[in-house]
C-alpha cells in the first residue's frame, strides 16, 4: 500500500493531517469508542508533527452526536455494524451531515468523500442511528478538568443521561491496581464512594496499565452507575460505569491526584466538565508542597527508561528526552 501511494506521488504526511486526526476523533465519539483512542491519537499526531490537543477531543464531542449503539454501552456488536455496512456507514451519516472532513487523503489513495460515495445506508437500520435521531446529542466522551485534573482527564459517557450527572463522593484511595481489587472484592466499597487509584499513569505504573479488573468488579458487584472511580491509569474499551481515566499530572510527577486523603469530598460534574477535590486551596497547596515522591516501581532495564522520559496523558504519554 506505502508504495502504491508513493507511486501516486502522496506521502504519509498528506494523509495525516489536521482534518484526518479529527474525522478520527468524530468517528470514535459517535461510536463509543474506547478513551484509549485519545492516548493514541494525541500519541500518533506528536510523531507526524500535528498540532492536536486533549481539548479538540471535547471540542469534536460537544458537536458529534452519538449514533452508534455498541456494546460495552448499547446493544450490538461489532459483526451486528458490519452486516448493515460497517464503520463507513457511521462516516456517511457525519459527512452527509458535514461532521466529517471530505477532503483529507487516505490510505486508498483516495479521498475521505470518494471513499463513502457509494456507500448504502439503510433507513432501517437498527445499530446506527440517523444524526438528527441520535442516542445523545454530545460524543461519548468529556474531557474535564478542576483542581485534580489541571491537566485534564477522560470519561466516556455510556448513556445520555450521564450527561447531567453530578457525582459526590467520599474518597477510597489506592496507589496500586491490586490494592484497589481487592478492597472491592472484600466488598469494602459502597455506593457513592469515589475510589481513587493512583501511581498508575505513564511513569508511576510506568506504562499506564488498563485498570480493567477494578472497573470489572465495580460493575459486577451492581455498583456502576453508584460507585465512581478517578484514575491517572487507563481502562479497555470494555470499561463501564462512571469510570474517569488519564487524570493528569499524574501521581508521580506531585499532580493534586497524589495529595487526596482517604474521605476526602470529591466531585465529578459532567454538566460542567469539572472534577475537583472540595477543599479550601490553601489546604491543597499545603499538601503539594509537603508531598514526597513515592520509590520508583522500576529503576532499570526498559520499563525505567520509559518512566523517565515518558511525558503526561494529556500529550498521549509520548516519550521525549
Amino acid at each position: 500500500t506505502v508504495m502504491r501511494l508513493l507511486e501516486q506521488g502522496i506521502r504519509p504526511r498528506d494523509i495525516l493531517t489536521k482534518e484526518a486526526f479529527e474525522n478520527g476523533i468524530a468517528v470514535a465519539v459517535a461510536m463509543g469508542g474506547s478513551t484509549n483512542v485519545v492516548l493514541h491519537l494525541l500519541a500518533i499526531a506528536f510523531e507526524a508533527g500535528v498540532p492536536l490537543s486533549i481539548e479538540d477531543f471535547h471540542r469534536i464531542s460537544e458537536r458529534t452526536p452519538y449514533i452508534a449503539d455498541m456494546k460495552p454501552g448499547g446493544r450490538y456488536l461489532m459483526v451486528d455494524l458490519h452486516r448493515e455496512g460497517g464503520v463507513p456507514t457511521v462516516m456517511k451519516r457525519l459527512l452527509d451531515a458535514g461532521l466529517l472532513h471530505g477532503s483529507p487523503m487516505t490510505v486508498t489513495g483516495k479521498t475521505v468523500e470518494e471513499n463513502l460515495a457509494d456507500v448504502k445506508i439503510s433507513d432501517s437500520s437498527k445499530v446506527v442511528h440517523p444524526v438528527a435521531q441520535p442516542l445523545s446529542p454530545h460524543g461519548s466522551m468529556v474531557i474535564l478538568k478542576g483542581n485534580l485534573a489541571p491537566e485534564g482527564a477522560v470519561v466516556k459517557l455510556a448513556h445520555p443521561e450521564d450527561l447531567s450527572k453530578v457525582h459526590r463522593g467520599w474518597a477510597r484511595v489506592f496507589n496500586r491496581e491490586q490494592d484497589a481489587f481487592r478492597a472491592v472484592d472484600n466488598q469494602e466499597i459502597v455506593a457513592g464512594d469515589v475510589v481513587v487509584l493512583r501511581y498508575e499513569g505513564p511513569k508511576g505504573g510506568p506504562g499506564m496499565r488498563e485498570m480493567l479488573h477494578v472497573t470489572a468488579a465495580i460493575v459486577g458487584q451492581g455498583l456502576g452507575e453508584d460507585v465512581a472511580l478517578i484514575t491517572d491509569g487507563r481502562f479497555s474499551g470494555a470499561t463501564q460505569g462512571f469510570m474517569v481515566g488519564h487524570v493528569a499530572p499524574e501521581a508521580m510527577v506531585g499532580g493534586p491526584i497524589a495529595v487526596v486523603e482517604e474521605g476526602d469530598m470529591i466531585i465529578l460534574d459532567i454538566p460542567s466538565a469539572q472534577l475537583n477535590l472540595d477543599i479550601p486551596q490553601e489546604e491543597l497547596d499545603r499538601r503539594l508542597a509537603a508531598w514526597v515522591p513515592i520509590p520508583p516501581n522500576y529503576t532499570t532495564g526498559a520499563l525505567a527508561k520509559y518512566a523517565k522520559l515518558a511525558t503526561s496523558a494529556s500529550r498521549g504519554a509520548v516519550t521525549v528526552g
